[in-house]
């Protein structure tokens, strides 16, 4: 289904469907049926189905799955009322809220198309997005709304503020409008800011004709291969597929109704997929922490829900093993673990295990992939049979194949080193507005995702090399030529480059090497500009000033001289 027409691509497809077959732990299909469904029918479906279950558990409040989903029916009637309708896009600038939830499926539910930000952003990025995706809505906190106000008036029609006390239980939301001066603020009385709080409505909003194969879903903004961050278009059928290919991924006693640890953020896709989307599709429980680094904040909702899964990134599980008293929160309910986002080191990997007693496995994917298109087999009696620096399997319906680096077009055997491919139901339809780039990623279905992988003999795919120049620190995307395109506007630096260097937390962190015009200029000065201009996790977190640079032979700044050194 997946495979070109041609009959060489056939033959190599039915091969690798042999060899899966084999290496498929037993219970997995390599093909399973998907859906031909919208995302939001998907979840009503499974509202209705788990009704009295409960869908969040945020800081103590409870909300179940029929009352989410009439939650979502009021949240898409107030987005209609404000004239946003199907193919609109909608920024959702939050962490991780029960707003998120709530106005993700009403969007689905209207056709709406989603554009997922950090909340992190400075004005800058948010306003790149924003002219990028043609959003002309945001929903985001009252702290975020200082940093959208300056492009109200040239970019946005609509900005609604949420608050995180419209979900606490009473006493805490008591002490925390006490404590917190953003949910106490006024907002400026200005036409289209609005303060949105859910309220019982009459009228319910019909739901829109969605085309899962054509209907964009999620603008999910990543660097892809090169360049500049763009959108991966995800359709709906996008998204269902790479939901129902995980739960088919997943063991028998984990395929319905279990409790997901959600503290991995939202607006990452691989957050969005695997401690939002896909849970909510099973009847899951979602313990939300609305701020990844808290560490006791995580701790304490392990020890006090008993989380069953806890998708994640490496740091996060690095920061747990590593808390000084981290045997006193008796951690061992978490039985499913899925680390994505960088890669995993195995010494981590069983230090994790070995105080949990459960699984903890990587998987890999990217953006363009809803993300998730490989992980290892998760069943507690395989461990023996594991591949260490193995990112895994294809999921069921994914294929993958490696290709010489030069031509992109020869497919190599097992074992040789080559550019890794991949097609199949979850990958996106393309770049938004983007048709040159699609030209060079997308060949007749098949994605190039820029890493150097191998193949060995069972299946098993293990990646060599990351895109290149990519950083990937604490599980973000960092991509350089963004750092060095706001170093070089400083009048103080003549030249500039920029890469990640290995970090025993963060996996890897970033180094910038200056050649500054002006020799006054110091580190602090130098990381305190950057605030006013990039994200916390982007900012320079070593700084080398240098008098020159290494060049290549044609004159460019010669980035794997600076990363032997």
């Amino acid at each position: 289904m997946y495979g070109d027409d041609n009959t060489e691509s056939l033959k190599n497809a039915n091969s690798l469907d042999e060899i899966l077959i084999k290496s498929y732990p037993p219970g997995i299909s390599r093909h399973i049926e998907i859906p031909e469904t919208g995302i939001y029918q998907a979840f009503s479906r499974s509202a209705e189905r788990y009704s009295r279950n409960v869908s969040i558990d945020f800081m103590g409040k409870e909300i179940t799955y029929s009352e989410l989903k009439k939650e979502v029916e009021e949240a898409s009637t107030f987005l209609n009322s404000l004239g946003i309708k199907h193919k609109d896009r909608l920024t959702i600038m939050l962490p991780n809220l029960p707003q998120y939830i709530i106005f993700f499926m009403a969007a689905m539910k209207l056709g709406i198309t989603v554009v997922q930000m950090n909340p992190l952003y400075t004005t800058s990025e948010i306003e790149y997005e924003l002219r990028d995706s043609g959003s002309k809505s945001i929903v985001l906190m009252a702290a975020s709304l200082e940093k959208v106000l300056p492009l109200r008036k040239k970019l946005l029609n609509t900005i609604i503020v949420v608050g995180v006390d419209d979900y606490l239980p009473p006493v805490k939301s008591f002490f925390f409008r006490l404590m917190d001066r953003n949910s106490r603020a006024h907002l400026p009385a200005e036409p289209g800011i609005i303060r949105y709080k859910h309220e019982s409505v009459k009228t319910q909003i019909e739901d829109a004709k969605i085309d899962p194969y054509t209907d964009a879903a999620l603008l999910q903004y990543t660097g892809g291969t090169t360049g500049v961050p763009k959108a991966a278009t995800l359709t709906h059928r996008n998204l269902i597929a790479n939901a129902n290919q995980l739960i088919e991924w997943f063991p028998e006693d984990f395929k319905h109704e279990i409790s997901y640890l959600a503290s991995i953020p939202y607006f990452h896709v691989y957050g969005m997929m695997t401690a939002m989307l896909t849970p909510l599709l099973q009847g899951s429980r979602l313990i939300i922490i609305p701020d990844p680094r808290n560490q006791k904040m995580i701790l304490n909702a392990i020890h006090k829900k008993k989380p069953t899964a806890f998708p994640g990134i490496p740091t996060m599980y690095h920061s747990i093993i590593n808390h000084p008293d981290v045997k006193k929160y008796g951690i061992d309910n978490i039985k499913l673990c899925i680390s994505g986002a960088m890669p995993l080191p195995q010494e981590l990997q069983k230090k994790f295990e070995d105080i949990t007693g459960g699984t903890l496995v990587e998987g890999y994917g990217l953006s363009e992939c809803s993300p998730v298109t490989n992980i290892s087999p998760l069943l507690p009696e395989w461990k023996d049979k594991r591949r260490p620096g193995s990112i895994g399997l294809p999921l069921p319906g994914t294929y993958e194949k490696i290709v010489d680096i030069n031509d992109g077009e020869t497919e190599l055997e097992p074992g040789m080193e080559g550019e890794l491919l991949i097609k199949g139901p979850q990958v996106m339809m393309g770049y938004w507005n983007r048709p040159e780039e699609n030209k060079k990623v997308l060949e007749n279905g098949w994605l190039h995702t820029g890493d150097i992988a191998r193949m060995d003999r069972d299946g098993y795919f293990y990646i060599v090399d990351r895109k290149k120049d990519l950083i990937i620190a604490g599980g973000y995307n960092i991509y350089p030529r963004e750092i060095e395109e706001v170093l070089y506007q400083n009048p103080k630096i003549s030249e500039c480059a920029v890469i990640g260097v290995p970090d025993p937390h963060r996996g890897e962190t970033v180094k910038a090497f200056i050649v500054p015009s002006d020799k006054t200029l110091t580190e602090d000065e130098l990381k305190e500009y950057c605030k006013q201009k990039l994200s916390i996790y982007k900012i320079p977190k070593i700084i080398e000033f240098r008098d020159s640079l290494p060049l290549t032979q044609v004159g460019k700044i010669d980035k794997k001289a600076l990363k032997k050194e």
